[in-house]
């Protein structure tokens, strides 16, 4: 058995706080795998689960010298991932409730709407749509659907004029009724994805 395989994680932690390369690869490649299968069991999604990994060794690198060595190191990284994987979770959560909020608006029997069959169908399907608009006009969709942002906050933020905002919230309001109608799906009649009259 190798040395450094030897090492225990406070000594391991003690090297890394030091600012020690080798200890921050040597802690990597021995919880690295375990974090993921962590992060993939809530997450049910390769990439999602790298991510969090990332995140929680880019965590690790920029805190080190605050790192106690007289703790758990292995509690301390899990416990690091667990609140990454909440995050990832509350960001999804909103994500989610914004496109309920859009296929909601479209459907005539809304009090039947959470029952509905083909619910996740919709919901899939409005993502893969969203994801084929022009970078562009996905960004501005993006930024006034599910960041609720007004008009000018997204025309400041994009170096464009609110005229143009307006024109890719239009043609993006356009192509998902195209594409919607030519499904077929039952329920969905109008796309109110926002009120024109909002120009603020």
């Amino acid at each position: 058995m190798s040395t450094i395989k030897l090492n225990t994680d406070a000594n391991l932690v003690t090297q890394l706080r030091r600012g020690n390369h080798a200890s921050f690869q040597e802690i990597f490649e021995r919880y690295s795998s375990p974090l993921f299968q962590f992060s993939l069991s809530y997450l049910k999604s390769k990439e999602a689960a790298e991510d969090v990994v990332q995140e929680v060794f880019v965590k690790i690198w920029n805190n080190r010298k605050k790192i106690k060595t007289d703790t758990s190191f292995q509690s301390y990284l899990f416990t690091i991932a667990l609140n990454t994987i909440r995050a990832n979770f509350n960001k999804l959560a909103k994500l989610n409730e914004a496109k309920h909020n859009i296929l909601i608006e479209f459907s005539t029997n809304k009090s039947n709407f959470d029952d509905n069959s083909n619910y996740q169908e919709l919901l899939d399907k409005l993502h893969e749509l969203i994801s084929v608009m022009p970078e562009k006009r996905r960004e501005v969709f993006i930024k006034k659907k599910n960041e609720e942002k007004s008009l000018k906050e997204i025309a400041e933020e994009l170096s464009i004029t609110t005229k143009t905002v307006e024109y890719h919230i239009t043609e993006a309001m356009k192509f998902l009724k195209q594409e919607f109608e030519k499904l077929q799906f039952k329920g969905i009649i109008f796309f109110l994805l926002f009120v024109q009259s909002k120009k603020n």
